[in-house]
């Protein structure tokens, strides 16, 4: 749809993404209609249906999704930008996906996943290889110019792109945050290592961009970008961006994961202390 007309700085003009907004409304007023309507019927009394935490994270992922993905964010990305389009990438994969993830109650993944044929597919996807080939088997499929030029030609091109790469990174996310007990989360020495390995494929994709010559994409390429960047420039900034800061904020996550299992380690120590002791 168009819309009204904003020219500050090339922004392209404002639009209303309906597709992104519905997206958004549906995971928002869905995820309360369950913990308010379902949650009741399926959480022993005394329980909690929902904490605050899981409430906060998933309605971040939410608030993220619609940020990056509507006006100006996917319309700069789209039009004018690539390392703007990457950006958007990144913070689908490495925030809206983990945060719906942290904020899926128990409960809510069990009834979401009672079919019982949907579960045996879904742990059978979420091995932690399985996952990890079909992550980067996508991610790196996303970047190739056929797949971008057809992403910014084609709405509902685009769209589709996006969802088959938000469902990899629940795969990815999974081994560490896996919501369900048939699909049980990685010990944390082996769950650091994973997120190190996933840390550093998406070097090679990074590469192609942040030392080619040439522009890859005839669409930037051809487009009037924004802030005097010229594409070549524009494609080696997101192509650190993809290796900086993902490989950085992976390895965040893991330093949190270290200091966590060290300080439970170090409880425990002291726990089989005291009973040996008597």
């Amino acid at each position: 749809m168009g819309g009204f007309v904003l020219a500050v700085a090339g922004v392209p003009p404002w639009h209303l993404h309906l597709d992104v907004w519905l997206v958004a409304a549906l995971l928002a007023g869905g995820y309360r209609y369950a913990n308010s309507g379902i949650g009741p019927h399926l959480v022993r009394p005394g329980e909690p249906i929902v904490t605050g935490r899981q409430q906060a994270a998933w309605y971040s992922g939410v608030c993220l999704l619609l940020v990056v993905s509507s006006w100006p964010f996917h319309d700069i990305g789209e039009q004018s930008l690539y390392t703007v389009h990457m950006l958007e990438h990144l913070i689908i994969v490495l925030g809206v996906a983990p945060l719906l993830l942290v904020g899926t109650p128990r409960w809510m993944a069990s009834a979401f996943l009672r079919p019982p044929w949907l579960v045996p597919i879904v742990r059978g996807l979420s091995r932690p290889l399985i996952a990890f080939l079909i992550f980067n088997t996508v991610l790196a499929a996303i970047h190739a110019p056929a797949v971008v030029e057809l992403m910014v030609t084609s709405s509902p091109a685009h769209l589709t792109v996006h969802g088959v790469l938000f469902m990899a990174a629940l795969l990815m996310w999974m081994p560490v945050l896996s919501p369900h007990p048939a699909i049980p989360r990685l010990r944390p020495p082996v769950a650091m290592a994973y997120l190190f390995a996933q840390s550093l494929i998406p070097t090679v994709p990074a590469s192609f961009l942040t030392f080619s010559s040439a522009a890859l994409y005839e669409h930037y390429a051809q487009a009037q970008l924004l802030w005097g960047m010229d594409p070549v420039t524009d494609q080696a900034i997101a192509g650190l961006i993809m290796k900086l800061a993902g490989g950085f904020f992976l390895w965040t996550v893991i330093a949190v994961m270290w200091f966590r299992w060290y300080r439970q380690e170090r409880e425990w120590d002291a726990l089989e202390r005291r009973l040996r002791t008597g």
